[in-house]
């Protein structure tokens, strides 16, 4: 288990726009990159879970801090954005990946937790069921 202390940030739609015009969501996205790219974040093609610890806001009360640490993340951004904003910052060709889980849960700071899991089937079982 690997354990690294960012925030996850989705990825944005990108316009044509976006290759002059400074937007706080694609700066934040480029600057998360960044980041990935320098702690050296790495990623297997398969069996991964990545568990996206989202912060949460500070307006809410200790109680519902405490209540709500650990549970499920259920608003935006979505789950795949934020998968997505990773992949694209680890490889230059995310092509190859192809089989990887990822959650998203509140906590008290942002962080990314990769762990590797075994194969909950045989591969030689998929080619057979296929053909």
């Amino acid at each position: 288990m690997k354990q690294y202390d960012i925030t996850p940030t989705p990825k944005p739609r990108m316009t044509q726009q976006d290759r002059w015009k400074k937007r706080p969501p694609v700066l934040r996205y480029h600057a998360f990159c960044d980041h990935v790219r320098l702690l050296g974040v790495t990623l297997p093609f398969c069996d991964y879970h990545v568990i996206f610890v989202l912060p949460m806001p500070n307006s809410w009360s200790k109680k519902k801090r405490a209540e709500m640490n650990g549970k499920p993340h259920q608003v935006r951004p979505d789950k795949d954005n934020l998968e997505k904003a990773l992949l694209d910052a680890i490889f230059d060709e995310d092509c190859k990946v192809w089989d990887g889980r990822a959650t998203k849960v509140w906590g008290e700071s942002g962080k990314i937790i990769i762990t590797t899991i075994g194969a909950q089937y045989v591969y030689s079982d998929i080619a057979s069921a296929t053909a």
